[in-house]
């Protein structure tokens, strides 16, 4: 185990396990890794902690886990062989229940592979992904094989697979490329409007994240009686084609599960397939897709794609494997809509009415994050397709203005979501400007067929058009006039600095005059009943909390945020900045985020606005400042205050705030000035604003 994983099992940071290590001299030595990521052997790691009280027992769940990438043949088999064991526990579990009571470890090792076997074909097919596990691979497994089995008996089969999964995938991010699910919720939510859904295939499934979405909005809709739903898979990886294979028969019980790991483009696993849906994630930018050996390939009814234009030949594989009037939604490079080398086959889809609709996505939806990702939605000719066929593009890039970390996902969803059902069913739509808009496919069939929504769309009027603008020249005319009546006269120019006696904010804090508390901890007990989060971001900007809680894991009670109240003061522990906010009743309820630091005065000892300001004095935050690496970094325990009655602290304190009104005034005249300007260049260029 890394010591990453022994700071999970004490509960510590990463940072004291380093200090264990150099002041320990009883440390256990490391067993493997590298210099730099030493590995340990995890039951001396558990005998140290215990003989030092850091302890009482290792959590079920750690313990399979180190088991799981502690296993001689790796992580990713040994996740392959505890997912089938638990697909057995979960299918045949009085079966299990007595193999495991009956026989000691050589015993159930001999006995497993055939009773997995018997289960995988039943579940996945005579021909599933999940091979390699005979009495040789499953000898050293015994031990992970019964504690995979117990966690399955405390937290259900699917959530423990989904656990060990999950986990996997957050130790190897740079090996996988995953759809997040907010991405992949829409695109099953696209294909499936009304959530009705027989058969989907997804024909590169990687860890079958799409499938995983079209399986939970289908069951939302499911009826009583209707046939169970059919999930296909394809992909290239032996590996994730099993893990997938084993994820969609542990969270869909009731579903068809056929996972083949092949080639798809090379080796088509399901070529006689009709799909109602195709959901694709495909590999971006392949050369090597298998353009010299499939020249004359049937699937390339639309044209057959250059070399370097994979992205066309998975839009066709996907049309090819669809029933007539079956939809497939592809997470597209943005380039594939413009591209001259895939003009031609742009051009035939639009003729032939199979693109249905392109919508771009914000940055940082889906990865590669800094690139503004496509929707592709396709619709096979033969259904209800219309004769005179049209476009729908839709772009909402202007959504997630503040950047990944502050998309609002629910507003990109619901703008594409609706977009699409009213087009589907009305043949067209009702133009927005800058949004959303239904183009005839004879008005792009140029020299270029450029499918970029952007490029489609008319500009919003400027600003909200010339009244807009008006509005906004008053607001800034009397904002600065305000700015004026608030500027500060400062006195006492010639009076000597003030010789206080001081104290530290970590006396106060002893003393119990303040309370501090770091932000940054907390899980979300439920989306809909999760507070805002204050994050650095808004203390510095002196906006409204925009952060997220992550969400709570799958078992244990929920971490408490730290939730603010009203006259708390919020500091910013990195940058360097002399920053500090005084809470009102707007901000107050929210959590407090990473990177700050909450002091919470007693009312009765300290004055808020006191406090405050007092903070951001320039002196302060220089002496209580300290460097890591590049980053300055606040020791908020060491800015100090002056010791003065509260009547005088209270004197201060109304200076500070009036001095936080005007820094308000020149924030609100800086954002209407820069709006004001903006609007004008943009209602100039377009004809909406008369340069009269």
């Amino acid at each position: 185990m890394t010591a990453a994983g022994i700071a999970r099992l004490a509960g510590v940071g990463r940072a004291a396990v380093s200090n264990w290590r150099r002041r320990h001299a009883d440390f256990p030595k490391p067993v493997g890794g590298t210099e730099t990521s030493p590995a340990f052997a995890l039951g001396e790691i558990e005998q140290w902690l215990r003989d030092q009280g850091k302890l009482a027992e290792v959590p079920l769940r750690e313990r399979v886990w180190q088991q799981l990438v502690g296993h001689p043949a790796g992580a990713a088999v040994a996740l392959r062989q505890a997912g089938a064991v638990l697909l057995l526990a979960h299918d045949r579990p009085a079966a299990w229940k007595q193999l495991r009571g009956a026989a000691d470890d050589t015993e159930l090792t001999g006995v497993l592979p055939a009773m997995l076997e018997a289960v995988l074909a039943a579940r996945l097919g005579a021909d599933h992904p999940v091979r390699g596990l005979t009495r040789e691979a499953l000898a050293p497994s015994a031990a992970l094989v019964r504690a995979a089995a117990d966690l399955a008996a405390a937290d259900g089969a699917s959530q423990a697979y989904a656990f060990l999964l999950g986990r996997h995938l957050d130790a190897n991010p740079r090996q996988y490329t995953l759809t997040p699910p907010g991405p992949a919720a829409l695109m099953a939510e696209l294909a499936a409007p009304e959530g009705r859904l027989d058969i989907v295939l997804d024909p590169a499934c990687g860890v079958g994240g799409l499938l995983t979405a079209a399986q939970e909005r289908a069951t939302d809709a499911a009826e009583a009686g209707a046939a169970p739903l059919a999930l296909h898979g394809q992909e290239s990886d032996p590996d994730l084609a099993a893990l997938t294979a084993l994820r969609l028969a542990l969270s869909a019980p009731d579903a068809q599960v056929r996972v083949r790991a092949a080639d798809t483009l090379r080796a088509d696993a399901f070529p006689d397939l009709a799909a109602d849906a195709v959901l694709v994630h495909p590999p971006f930018n392949e050369r090597n897709w298998g353009h010299d050996e499939l020249a004359y390939d049937p699937r390339w009814e639309y044209g057959f794609p250059a070399r370097t234009e994979s992205e066309l030949a998975w839009v066709q594989h996907a049309l090819a494997r669809l029933r007539p009037g079956g939809t497939a939604v592809l997470l597209m490079p943005p380039a594939v809509a413009s591209r001259r080398s895939g003009r031609r086959i742009r051009a035939d889809l639009l003729r032939r009415g199979a693109l249905r609709a392109v919508i771009a996505l914000p940055a940082g939806a889906a990865p590669p994050n800094g690139v503004p990702l496509h929707l592709w939605v396709l619709r096979k000719p033969g259904g209800s397709t219309p004769p005179t066929p049209h476009l729908l593009v839709v772009d909402t890039a202007a959504l997630a203005a503040g950047g990944r970390d502050k998309l609002d996902w629910q507003t990109v969803r619901a703008t594409a979501v609706d977009a699409w059902r009213a087009f589907d069913r009305d043949g067209g739509i009702e133009e927005e400007p800058g949004v959303r808009r239904s183009l005839a496919a004879i008005d792009l069939l140029d020299d270029d067929v450029d499918l970029a929504p952007a490029r489609h769309l008319p500009p919003p009027s400027a600003a909200g058009g010339p009244a807009e603008l008006a509005r906004v020249r008053d607001r800034l005319t009397d904002t600065l006039a305000r700015t004026t009546q608030l500027t500060p006269r400062p006195a006492g120019t010639d009076t000597a600095p003030a010789r206080w006696p001081l104290t530290t904010l970590g006396e106060l804090a002893r003393s119990g005059a303040l309370i501090l508390r770091t932000g940054g901890a907390g899980t979300a007990p439920s989306p809909s009943g999760a507070p805002p989060v204050l994050t650095d971001h808004d203390v510095i900007g002196a906006t409204a909390p925009s952060g997220t809680l992550p969400e709570a894991p799958s078992s244990g009670p929920p971490e408490e945020p730290v939730l603010l109240l009203t006259g708390d003061v919020v500091v910013p522990v990195l940058g360097g900045g002399a920053i500090a906010r005084v809470i009102d009743d707007a901000t107050a309820g929210a959590a407090l985020g990473r990177n700050l630091t909450v002091l919470r005065p007693d009312p009765a000892a300290l004055d808020p606005w006191f406090l405050a300001g007092f903070l951001r004095g320039t002196a302060n935050n220089r002496q209580a400042s300290s460097y890591a690496s590049s980053a300055t970094r606040l020791d908020v325990r060491r800015l100090q205050l002056p010791r003065l009655p509260l009547a005088e602290q209270r004197r201060y304190g109304q200076r500070f705030r009036d001095l936080a009104d005007f820094e308000e005034a020149l924030r609100l005249a800086s954002r209407l000035g820069e709006q004001l300007v903006q609007g004008l260049h943009d209602g100039l260029t377009d004809g909406s604003v008369a340069p009269d």
